[in-house]
């Protein structure tokens, strides 16, 4: 049976970041929902090239509600971060050890949600030294797989990696 995923995403995201995984992960028969501050809204990528309704907004869902959580790179996670709410909704699925995929800036939302101490990651390199401060054990591989549970990588070169780890752990 697919599984539910949540997909936190605003403007100037990382526009392959979001589509190739969120492509991957509905033809494998996954939900993905994105969630935003505002139901309806149509946010655009960084490069231009992917426009994206978003389907609900963070005051309705819960956490609870969703399988995993999919946070896509480019500014998208930085701008999301400064909203406790969504800082609150991430924390909810690396406590409760449910399947997290966060690429190239994707970590920055766990970082500020102070969940990445101890765990084994990677991310774009700008924010190594960030998430190194975090208490992460960086890999500057294509794709890290932490407990089959936290699954990151660092740019859109790594999608294929990063998709084919996700689909795996989504599979379990």
């Amino acid at each position: 049976m697919g599984k539910k995923i949540a997909c936190l995403l605003t403007d100037m995201f990382e526009d392959s970041e979001y589509t190739e995984p969120a492509n991957a992960y509905r033809e494998a028969g996954h939900t993905v929902v994105t969630i935003e501050k505002e139901k309806g809204k149509i946010v655009t990528g960084k490069q231009g090239e992917a426009e994206v309704e978003i389907d609900l907004s963070i005051d309705e869902v819960q956490p609870e509600e969703f399988d995993a959580l999919f946070i896509p790179g480019g500014f998208s996670p930085d701008i999301l971060r400064g909203d406790e709410r969504f800082v609150w909704f991430a924390k909810h699925f690396m406590e409760q050890d449910k399947p997290v995929f966060a690429i190239c800036h994707g970590p920055q939302l766990l970082i500020t949600a102070k969940t990445l101490d101890g765990r084994t990651a990677t991310g774009y390199k700008s924010i190594r030294v960030d998430m190194e401060n975090a208490g992460v054990n960086f890999k500057d591989e294509e794709v890290v797989s932490c407990h089959d549970q936290l699954i990151t990588s660092r740019q859109p070169d790594d999608i294929p990696a990063f998709n084919k780890e996700s689909l795996k752990v989504l599979e379990k």
